[in-house]
């Protein structure tokens, strides 16, 4: 996990899961956490060696892979921490996220692990899009919904914090079916990235980048031609074509491979995401019939 310099004032922790940082004389704010203690011990052995304070965390989505390592922070600091509205319902009560991936049963134990479930934190504050001052903090929060329900990005100093809202073009090819919950609105907070007034960006997973417009472009295309693949295949099944089947196709037709519980349901709703956009295009329609859900093309 390296730490680069962006600007006199920002920073990121260049690692699996990026996390920001915002240094302000005696206030310093984390943006992400990582996903465990493990993760968070890096960044903190690295922040006392330079003397830097942590005074602040901002937490962009409640996916416990960006808020993990923050039980392990308050642990070591008081730290004001933000979260958006209702990402910080799932922040206090982790448990959700694995339930609402099972579809609202309660999870097997297999579901518990740290990927899908963080512990338990404390949030002081939460907010909406539009202009927040925090401390000495100044940032424009922008509602990046697709990849989780309230998803904020933040631009501080004139630098975008994405979250998970776009990913590196290597990340995509190597989830080959990213993780998203709605199609329509992952293509929507794309565009409204690109319109963003700044000096540069990083997501979640992957680079920083002064022409950060070329990456999401290239995340359009790929969401872009998972849909059309999509409706392709709905499109020769007048008769329609059930959910699991489609999962079932898609995963073939991608080569993805997910023999744990936990892969599949996370890939189950990501392709029902997919479905969701064509949905909400109108492209696609659906019934259910015997106890199926089939999907058809719009009439």
């Amino acid at each position: 996990m390296e730490f680069r310099k962006l600007t006199s004032t920002c920073y990121y922790f260049d690692g699996p899961v990026n996390i920001g940082y915002i240094h302000h004389g005696e206030e310093g704010m984390l943006v992400d956490a990582g996903i465990d203690a493990s993760t968070m011990k890096k960044v903190l052995k690295v922040l006392e060696k330079k003397a830097f304070p942590i005074t602040h965390l901002f937490i962009t989505h409640a996916h416990a892979d960006h808020y993990g390592g923050a039980d392990h922070l308050h642990q070591k600091y008081s730290v004001h921490t933000i979260a958006p509205v209702l990402e910080e319902a799932i922040l206090r009560n982790p448990m959700l996220e694995p339930l609402y991936l099972f579809g609202g049963n309660d999870p097997l134990p297999e579901l518990r692990n740290k990927f899908l479930e963080g512990k338990s934190i404390t949030i002081d504050q939460t907010i909406k899009e539009g202009s927040t001052q925090i401390g000495s903090f100044a940032f424009t929060a922008h509602h990046l919904p697709g990849h989780s329900y309230y998803q904020l990005g933040i631009v501080v100093d004139d630098i975008l914090f994405a979250g998970d809202s776009y990913f590196e073009a290597d990340q995509l090819e190597k989830h080959k079916i990213p993780f998203i919950t709605d199609a329509f609105q992952t293509l929507g907070s794309l565009e409204k990235i690109k319109k963003i007034n700044c000096k540069g960006a990083f997501p979640g997973h992957g680079t920083f980048e002064e022409e950060f417009c070329v990456t999401v472009d290239k995340n359009i295309h790929y969401h872009q031609a998972l849909l059309d693949w999509l409706e392709q295949k709905i499109g020769e099944q007048q008769k329609g074509i059930t959910h699991e089947t489609i999962v079932s196709e898609m995963c073939q037709h991608f080569g993805v491979d997910t023999p744990k519980l936990s892969q599949w349901l996370l890939i189950r709703t990501a392709i029902t995401g997919y479905l969701i956009g064509l949905i909400k295009q109108d492209k696609i329609s659906y019934s259910i019939e015997m106890g199926r859900w089939l999907f058809r093309p719009s009439s």
